[in-house]
C-alpha cells in the first residue's frame, strides 16, 4: 500500500486536478440530470435570473450554492469558487 501513497503523492504534486468552474459544473450537471434552464429556476427559486447565472453575469448566492449544492449534488467548494 505504500506504493499507492507514493504515487498518489505525485500525481497530487505533479499533475494536480483544478477544480472545474462553477458555472460549467452546473451546466455539466444539468445536463447529466437532463434539466434545462426552467428546471434549475425550480433549484435556486430565481426564474429571471438564470440566464444570467448561466451567463455570468450574476454572481451565486450563498443561498443558491447550498441549494445547488443539495439538488444538484454539486460540492460547496466548487461553487464558492470566484469566477469571471
Amino acid at each position: 500500500m505504500q506504493v499507492t501513497g507514493n504515487i498518489n503523492r505525485y500525481e497530487n504534486e505533479n499533475f494536480p486536478i483544478e477544480m472545474p468552474d462553477p458555472i460549467e459544473a452546473i451546466k455539466f450537471q444539468m445536463e447529466q440530470m437532463g434539466m434545462n434552464q426552467k428546471d434549475l429556476a425550480k433549484v435556486v427559486g430565481y426564474k429571471s435570473r438564470v440566464s444570467e447565472i448561466l451567463n455570468k453575469k450574476r454572481k451565486l448566492t450563498l443561498d443558491m450554492i447550498r441549494k445547488l449544492n443539495t439538488n444538484l449534488h454539486i460540492p460547496t467548494e466548487v461553487l464558492v469558487q470566484d469566477y469571471k
